[in-house]
């Protein structure tokens, strides 16, 4: 299981974490990118590196 953390400082809701992550983890809402499907990570890391600033961080719990 993988712990995902979104730096909401960093964070623009540009939506492509959304886009990209395989597994649907990550969705918008009202504007704001979330994290729904915690579970579901793979921890393939896409998010993080489509993620220009910085603000999501993956670790294994």
């Amino acid at each position: 299981m993988y712990l995902i953390e979104i730096d909401e400082k960093k964070c623009t809701n540009c939506g492509e974490c959304v886009n990209i992550c395989p597994n649907e983890v990550y969705k918008l809402q009202d504007g704001k990118v979330i994290v729904a499907n915690a579970g579901e990570c793979s921890n393939c890391q896409s998010c993080v590196s489509v993620c220009e600033p910085q603000a999501i961080t993956v670790s294994e719990v």
